[in-house]
């Protein structure tokens, strides 16, 4: 039975708040980011990967705000909680990772053809297309939760 997502759910004392103050951390984990973008190897990924902080971390925060007008259910509320929290940071760090070691095999256009060792590259890989399945999971969860319920 859906209900509303609200304190107090699977584990997580408050989860809006949670959600929130992550993403606050990865707003200024993108920040101090941007400050290192320079130095970084490949730099036009380092400022991919400043950009995906600071934009998840809005997207954290943003859905803390609205968490307590999620109905779900609680496996999918659970679902929705973790798999953002992991595809945001997940994001952030495979972009970061790429822009150090030179891993751009996924993103070519951003890393100007750079290609780092095998395993860089499937490190990045492997981040990059299991964000990509937690975030489009979350948009989908997120915008089911936000539909109207009949009062029972």
């Amino acid at each position: 039975m859906p209900e509303v997502l609200g304190r107090g759910v699977f584990g997580v004392a408050s989860p809006d708040r949670t959600l929130i103050r992550a993403g606050i951390a990865l707003f200024l984990l993108g920040l101090l980011t941007g400050f290192a973008t320079p130095l970084l190897p490949a730099p036009r990924l380092g400022l991919a990967s400043h950009l995906e902080g600071v934009m998840n971390g809005l997207f954290l925060v943003a859905l803390g705000l609205i968490w307590g007008r999620l109905t779900l259910a609680r496996w999918a509320g659970s679902l929705t909680f973790y798999a953002a929290l992991y595809g945001t940071f997940a994001n952030w760090l495979a972009t970061l990772l790429s822009a150090v070691w030179g891993a751009a095999g996924m993103m070519p256009m951003a890393g100007h053809g750079a290609v780092g060792s095998p395993a860089a590259e499937l490190i990045v890989a492997a981040l990059l297309i299991s964000l990509s399945v937690a975030m489009v999971l979350v948009c989908v969860l997120t915008l089911w939760g936000l539909r109207k319920v009949k009062a029972v």
